[in-house]
C-alpha cells in the first residue's frame, strides 16, 4: 500500500495527460467531505461538505474544508457534483460560492432542493443542474456518469469520472439494502457494466469497513419502532438527523397506524421535511402532522414529537430539553425514540443527554437498547462484494476515520488487489493517476477552517487553547504600574481572578516574580511594554504551574506609570 508521509512536499507540476486527484476533507474524519479532481487544466469537485465540533473545540459552529490550495484557481472549477444531501456533504457549499457563486452545482432532485433551501439562508442564488441515474453529463474534459446508490437519505448517487487519464468511480455514501424503503436499490448492474469498461481507480465508502457481513436493512427495524408506539404511556418524542427521510417516514407511518398526530420541532426539520413532502419523497396521510401549539392541547398519548438533537448538538432541540430549556417540558412516562447512529466524537454528549432525559422521569429508547437503528454504510461483505464485481485496477479508501480507511484497504488486498495499487491518503494527500497507475506525490494544505457565528477562519487552534485553559484552568489578569524611568514597580501589582481556586493572599508571592522579572528587563535594557507583558506572562505562567499546578491564562497589562 501507498502511504502517506509527513515529510511529503509539494506535488510536482502534474504531468500532461494524467488526472490529479485531492481530498481535502474526510480522509482521516467523518465529516468535511470533499475531492478535488485536475486534468487538463480544469476542476471538478465532488462534495463540499461540514465538519461537526468536538468537546474540546468551544464555540465552533462547524469546521470546513482548507479552500487554500483551490483559491486562486476558482474560475478553473467546472462544477461542484453532490452525491447526497447530508450535512458533512453539502454543509461547505455555501461558503465556497461566497468565493465564487456561480460554480454550477449537480446533484438529484432532493439534493439540489436541500442545498437550495439551505442556500437562501445564505442569499445566494444557485446556478443548478439536475441530475438522475443514468444521466451522463460532458463537463469538458471530465464525462459524468451517475448511479443510484442506497443511502439513509434517498436520491443517492455515485458518480463515474471519464478522462483522458482513465476512469475514476466515486460510490459517495452507499449501502447495498436489497428491501429499501423507497424501493430503490445500489445499480450493481450498473457497476459491473463499468466494470467491463474498465475503472482505473475506485474511491469507495469507508465508514463501516470494520463491520462484518452486511448491514441491516431499513425494513429490520419496523418492530421495534411499532413495539415503542404500542407501549409508550404518554408522548413520545423522537429525535433524528434533520435528512433522514426514510426513517422519518417509518415514525410517520407507525404513528398515523397507532392514532397519534405528528409534530416537526426544530428548523432545519420543518424546512428539510417540507422539502421532502413537497417533492413527493416524503408521504404524508392528511391530517397526521400538525403544529406544535395544536399538539400540545391533545391528550399525551395521542401525540408525536420529531426534534433534532440526535448528537447531543447543544442547541438542538433534544438537547435543550434535556437541560429544561425548551418550551417542551419532558416529564414521567415520556417516551424518547433516538432514531439515529453515534457519530464518532459525541458519544459524550450524547450520554449526557440520555442522562437528563431520564433525570426527568423519560424512558430513553436507542441503539444501545434497542434495534431502532441502522447505519447507512456499506459493511464489509457489501465492500468485497463491490470490489469483486468491479475488479479496479487500483483502489483508494475515502470516507473514514484512518482505521476506517485502512480496513477497507485490506478488504481491497483480500480480494486480490496488488497492494502496490491500494493507495491510502490522507486530507491533503495529493494522488496522480498516472498511465493506469495511482501513486501519491506531494501533499496540499488541507487544515481544519473554523466557522465561529459569521467568522469564517478567524478561530485559530491558538484561539482554541486560550478557550480551553479559560474553561478548564481559569483566568488572571495582572495590572502592573511601571515606572518608566526606574523600570520598577510603582505600586503593588492587582490579580483580578476568574475561575481559579485562591485563597485571597495566595498571589502575594506573585509579586516577587513580577519585580525580579522587571529588574531583568532593565538590566537588558527592555522597556516596551508590549515585551514586558510577554515576560511577565511567561514568569507568572511558570510559577503558577509550580505554585498550584494550574496553568490559567496570564493577562498581563503595564501601565507606564
Amino acid at each position: 500500500m501507498s502511504h502517506p508521509h509527513p515529510e511529503l512536499q509539494a506535488p510536482p507540476a502534474l504531468r500532461s495527460g494524467a488526472l490529479r486527484i485531492v481530498a481535502l476533507g474526510g480522509l482521516g474524519e467523518i465529516g468535511r467531505n470533499m475531492a478535488v479532481f485536475e486534468h487538463e487544466g480544469r476542476m471538478l469537485i465532488v462534495d463540499c461538505g461540514v465538519l461537526f465540533p468536538e468537546e474540546h473545540q468551544p464555540g465552533v459552529d462547524v469546521i470546513l474544508p482548507d479552500f487554500t490550495w483551490i483559491r486562486d484557481r476558482l474560475d478553473k472549477i467546472e462544477a461542484i457534483v453532490l452525491t447526497h444531501g447530508h450535512e458533512d456533504h453539502i454543509g461547505g457549499v455555501p461558503y465556497l460560492l461566497r468565493e465564487r457563486a456561480d460554480i454550477p452545482l449537480i446533484g438529484s432532485r432532493l439534493t439540489l432542493a436541500l442545498i437550495k433551501e439551505k442556500l437562501k439562508e445564505h442569499r445566494i442564488r444557485p446556478v443548478l443542474r439536475e441530475v438522475k441515474e443514468g444521466d451522463r453529463l460532458d463537463l469538458a474534459p471530465f464525462d459524468c456518469e451517475f448511479f443510484a446508490v442506497n443511502h439513509s437519505i434517498p436520491d443517492g448517487l455515485a458518480v463515474a469520472i471519464r478522462t483522458a487519464a482513465g476512469t475514476v468511480l466515486h460510490t459517495g455514501d452507499f449501502k447495498m439494502d436489497q428491501f429499501p424503503l423507497d424501493g430503490r436499490i445500489t445499480d450493481l448492474r450498473g457497476f459491473a457494466r463499468l466494470a467491463d469498461e474498465g475503472v482505473d481507480l475506485f474511491m469507495t465508502d469507508s465508514t463501516n469497513a470494520e463491520v462484518p457481513g452486511f448491514t441491516t436493512s431499513e425494513r429490520d427495524l419496523a418492530p421495534a419502532i411499532e413495539k415503542v408506539f404500542r407501549t409508550a404511556p404518554r408522548r413520545i418524542i423522537v429525535s433524528s438527523f434533520a435528512s433522514h427521510v426514510h426513517r422519518i417516514q417509518q415514525v410517520l407511518d407507525t404513528s398515523h397506524e397507532h392514532g397519534r398526530k405528528v409534530a416537526f420541532v426544530g428548523r432545519s426539520m420543518v424546512r428539510n421535511m417540507g422539502v421532502a413532502q413537497d417533492l413527493g419523497y416524503l408521504t404524508v396521510p392528511e391530517g397526521l402532522i400538525v403544529p406544535l401549539d395544536q399538539l400540545e392541547r391533545l391528550p399525551a398519548h395521542k401525540a408525536t414529537l420529531i426534534c433534532t438533537g440526535s448528537q447531543g448538538e447543544p442547541l438542538a432541540a433534544l438537547s435543550r430539553m434535556a437541560a429544561r430549556d425548551h418550551k417542551i417540558r419532558v416529564g414521567e412516562g415520556d417516551t424518547i425514540l433516538m432514531a439515529s447512529s453515534v457519530i464518532p466524537g459525541n458519544e459524550n454528549a450524547i450520554s449526557n443527554v440520555i442522562n437528563g432525559l431520564t433525570r426527568w422521569g423519560a424512558n430513553v429508547v436507542h441503539k444501545g437498547n434497542a434495534k431502532v437503528h441502522v447505519s447507512g454504510h456499506a459493511s464489509a461483505g457489501e465492500l468485497v462484494y463491490c470490489y469483486n464485481i468491479i475488479k479496479p485496477r487500483n483502489v483508494m479508501p475515502v470516507h473514514g476515520e484512518y482505521r476506517h480507511l485502512r480496513a477497507n484497504a485490506d478488504l481491497a488486498i483480500s480480494t486480490g488487489m496488488d497492494p502496490k495499487n491500494v493507495v491510502l491518503a490522507e486530507d491533503g494527500v495529493v494522488v496522480d493517476l498516472d498511465k493506469g497507475h495511482a501513486k501519491i506525490t506531494g501533499k496540499v494544505q488541507a487544515g481544519l477552517v473554523f466557522v465561529d457565528a459569521q467568522q469564517v477562519g478567524g478561530v485559530t487552534e491558538a484561539t482554541l487553547k486560550d478557550r480551553r485553559t479559560l474553561a478548564e484552568e481559569g483566568v488572571v489578569t495582572v495590572l502592573a504600574i511601571v515606572d518608566a524611568d526606574t523600570g520598577k514597580l510603582a505600586d503593588r501589582p492587582d490579580f483580578l481572578v476568574r475561575g481559579f481556586v485562591h485563597e485571597p493572599k495566595a498571589f502575594d508571592p506573585a509579586v516577587q516574580v513580577i519585580e525580579k522579572t522587571l529588574a531583568r528587563a532593565a538590566s537588558e535594557g527592555i522597556g516596551d511594554a508590549r515585551q514586558l507583558e510577554q515576560m511577565i506572562t511567561r514568569d507568572i505562567s511558570r510559577w503558577s504551574h509550580k505554585t498550584f499546578r494550574r496553568s490559567p491564562l496570564i493577562i498581563p497589562v503595564v501601565v507606564d506609570a
